[in-house]
């Protein structure tokens, strides 16, 4: 953002912000890649031409971590990965080679590690219970649980699991040891028998399954050993950002990614509490949006972290008519109609917050707050059974539509969020007995705050809306693009699958207001959470422009290879999956077909599995690579989209790096990449010793030079023009298969969409106006050209061009 577009908040005015990066590389810190391999990629990532690196989570995580995601220890930069350090080397490094650093910062939450002591906060409220110090850390329901927090670490029941606890000391402090656990014993309850010291704690072990319905403290989405930190309390805050902020003073970093905004009571106040404390550093948030979803304007940050660019990006290369004939291709290979993508959407989101959902502990606090409002306040909110209440809950939450609202107690909601929960509450009507419907007008209400403010209304407000986000997350792309795909890749992070494909005036309708609202906003194509990484997801885009061969193929492999167990919807993620990446060995294939029949949750799950059908599922992965006849008919097929793919592979590259916004490179993927979901695409860059980044899924043949001469030259472009990829966006009239911009006044791209369709009919004489003054193509160093331009000329050798006006003699 600029100065001038800093917003507003109460409290006073916030810093200006500082000056974006150019362009950001991220690096996947873990052990065996720390601060010391890193820097020795410098150099190589210098020459390439970003301008920051974008390093994982910095801070003291769990032993072996290979993410970060779960921090133990905030007062501590990660010794395995280096230490501080490390850290600073890294600076002084990347210093020396012009580059800064930026961050990867987890407010929402930490990790309840093995054993406890290894986050002392935790280890401390486990011990002192609610008068602990770090009480106020933690999200935690003590009523719910009689003052106790349930933690549910048991193998069984807890009957059962009694003779595997014993007390004993760790670091001349009484424990409670389960195996490889160690938890901390209330002082003076350590000579109680093992029935009673049991009952006197301020925690309560349990067995694991009891977490889907009784667990009561917040978690990040379903996993109970990430606990959710109440970060939105100053104390906590400075406590938990005092190392981050050290070293943002002291010039060791100089700016944040932040993970999960939506999970925090109030994001915009935390990044008010971030940029004061800064001074305006440069701060991306890692937000899904949904839809035409915008991130709330008084966000004081640059931006999303960039999914809302990707979905652009991808959808203005796939045919979204030709979707339409895959889903058809889709449908006769189950054998049954499909439902819709909305549809598939809505079923997952219900069955998070059903009573045996994966969510139910949340919905549950929900609704005991909702029935203690009903219960303390006027008559006229009485008679609302609980079962209605927590129905008309669940529904609401099941039926909202993007993640989730941003109330504020004591201001106005925005009319986005009336509008959205106006219409949840409709949709939740239809599902509650026609008596009861009032019930869900009730749970609207309350989530407006039309019923005044008290701590329990202000809460359930709160509380509601972190809940809506973690309900589309995992209701979503954790299971609803699981179980539906006739296209893999539009469901991606931020996918809508249900709107498939772009034209290119609304992809220049999105940049245009990216440049006027957001124009330092981070724009991405791969990320450590993408389920395919963008050449996979490139070279799928095609098949939407064949689904008549797709077909072809399908049944042909299908032949080859019957699906596991009579599952034709899992054999068809497989195929596609191993098209995505080939080729692909065994192994990776396996894991990734295990991982995506759990996340559907239908045969089998991560917590109910069906042990001879993920059998079948892993044979069946195992003997795509296997089967020679398949194998080499996949490889003719992948073959056969190659110039299609480097198309969509090379335009995508070109668009992600000169559209509106700071683009940012994941590692290793200047080079084509066809990573899967992770761990698959988390592997570290090995950088040769020349420098050059490759992952282990990255694949040197064509167009492996092209990309990496396209990447070199933008963010070069970048580095030496900013002020054209900083001042304004103006499309370009031209053909249906190419997409063109002016960036500033002397930058122009273009890029080809469609690839397969326009080999059908060609260019057809089409042309490229330019605007005045002579401009030649710096990917080629063609001839200089002027006014109207043939496209078959400007994209005869590739099929991208990024023209730069010759500068006027004065």
């Amino acid at each position: 953002m600029t100065a001038a577009q800093v917003p507003h908040l109460p409290g006073g005015d916030l810093p200006s912000p500082q000056p974006p990066p150019t362009a950001t590389y991220r690096l996947q810190l873990q052990p065996g890649f720390g601060f010391a391999e890193a820097g020795r990629a410098v150099p190589y990532l210098a020459r390439l031409g970003v301008s920051h690196l974008h390093l994982s989570p910095v801070l003291e995580a769990v032993t072996g971590s290979t993410h970060g995601y779960d921090v133990v220890d905030h007062s501590r930069v990660r010794e395995e990965i280096g230490g501080e350090q490390g850290l600073r080397a890294l600076s002084v490094t990347a210093r020396a080679h012009g580059l800064g650093l930026i961050v990867d910062a987890v407010p929402n939450h930490m990790a309840a590690p093995v054993p406890a002591h290894r986050n002392p906060a935790w280890w401390q409220l486990l011990r002192e219970g609610p008068q602990s110090p770090t009480a106020s850390w933690f999200d935690v329901d003590w009523a719910a649980g009689a003052g106790r927090i349930l933690l549910p670490v048991l193998a069984d029941r807890l009957g059962a699991e009694l003779p595997h606890l014993k007390t004993d000391s760790w670091n001349g402090e009484p424990v409670l040891r389960y195996y490889d656990h160690a938890f901390p014993l209330r002082p003076g309850t350590e000579q109680l028998p093992l029935a009673d010291l049991l009952d006197q704690q301020f925690y309560r072990l349990a067995w694991w399954r009891m977490a889907r319905t009784q667990l009561n403290y917040r978690r990040f989405f379903t996993v109970s050993d990430l606990v959710g930190v109440r970060v939105e309390h100053p104390e906590v805050f400075r406590a938990t950002h005092k190392v981050l902020l050290r070293l943002h003073a002291e010039g060791v970093v100089e700016g944040f990614r932040i993970d999960h905004p939506d999970g925090l009571a109030d994001p915009r106040g935390y990044l008010a509490r971030l940029a004061e404390a800064t001074g305006g550093a440069y701060v991306a948030v890692e937000k899904i949006l949904t839809g035409d979803e915008e991130l709330p304007h008084d966000w004081p940050c640059a931006g999303t972290t960039g999914y809302d660019a990707l979905r652009r990006i991808d959808g203005v290369l796939t045919d979204g008519p030709g979707t339409a004939a895959l889903t058809a291709v889709y449908a006769d290979h189950l054998g049954t109609p499909v439902d819709s993508a909305t549809a598939a959407a809505r079923r997952g989101r219900s069955e998070m917050t059903a009573p045996e959902g994966a969510l139910a502990a949340e919905v549950s606090r929900l609704t005991r707050l909702a029935t203690a409002i009903c219960a303390d306040d006027a008559p006229e909110l009485r008679d609302h059974p609980v079962w209605a209440l927590r129905q008309a809950i669940a529904a609401t939450l099941a039926a909202y539509p993007v993640y989730r609202p941003y109330p504020v107690p004591g201001e106005p909601d925005t009319p986005a969020d009336i509008e959205r929960l106006t219409g949840a509450a409709a949709t939740a009507r239809t599902l509650l007995p026609a008596h009861h419907a009032a019930t869900a007008d009730l749970v609207r209400d309350l989530a407006l705050g039309r019923y005044g403010r008290s701590p329990v209304k202000d809460e359930f407000r709160i509380r509601l809306a972190q809940t809506a986000s973690v309900v589309a997350a995992k209701g979503v792309e954790d299971t609803a693009f699981y179980r539906r795909y006739p296209l893999l890749s539009l469901n991606e992070v931020g996918g809508d699958p249900g709107s498939p494909g772009l034209t290119p005036t609304e992809f220049h309708a999105y940049c245009a207001r990216m440049q006027r609202d957001r124009p330092a906003a981070m724009t991405v194509l791969s990320t450590h959470d993408t389920k395919r990484s963008a050449d996979a997801r490139a070279r799928l885009a095609v098949l939407a422009e064949l689904p008549d061969e797709w077909r072809t193929e399908l049944a042909a492999w299908t032949k080859l290879l019957p699906p596991p167990d009579g599952d034709a919807n899992a054999a068809y993620l497989i195929l596609q999956t191993a098209l995505a990446a080939w080729p692909i060995d065994a192994d990776r294939l396996a894991a990734t077909a295990l991982k995506s029949v759990r996340e559907a949750k239908l045969r089998t799950s991560w917590t109910t599995q069906d042990a001879d059908y993920e059998r079948a599922v892993e044979d069946f992965a195992r003997a795509v690579p296997g089967t020679p006849e398949l194998a080499a008919r996949i490889a003719a097929f992948t073959a056969r989209l190659a110039p299609y793919e480097r198309s969509n592979t090379l335009s995508a590259t070109l668009l992600h790096l000169t559209m509106p916004g700071v683009p940012d490179l994941y590692q290793g993927s200047e080079h084509p990449l066809h990573t899967l979901v992770d761990p698959d695409n988390r592997h570290p860059v090995a950088f040769s010793s020349r420098g050059a980044g490759n992952c282990a899924n990255s694949n040197q043949a064509p167009p492996a030079p092209e990309k990496l001469h396209v990447t070199t030259t933008a963010l070069h472009l970048r580095r030496t023009h900013p002020e054209s990829f900083t001042s304004s966006y103006t499309p370009i009239p031209t053909h249906d298969n190419a997409i063109a911009y002016l960036r500033g006044d002397n930058v122009l791209a273009l890029a080809t969409r469609l690839p397969s369709r326009l080999e059908q009919t060609g260019w057809n004489g089409a042309t490229l106006p330019l605007p005045p003054g002579e401009w030649t193509d710096a990917l080629t160093e063609g001839p200089t050209r002027t006014g109207e331009v043939p496209l078959a000329s400007l994209l005869a050798h590739l099929p991208v061009a990024l023209l730069v006006r010759t500068p006027q003699e004065p």
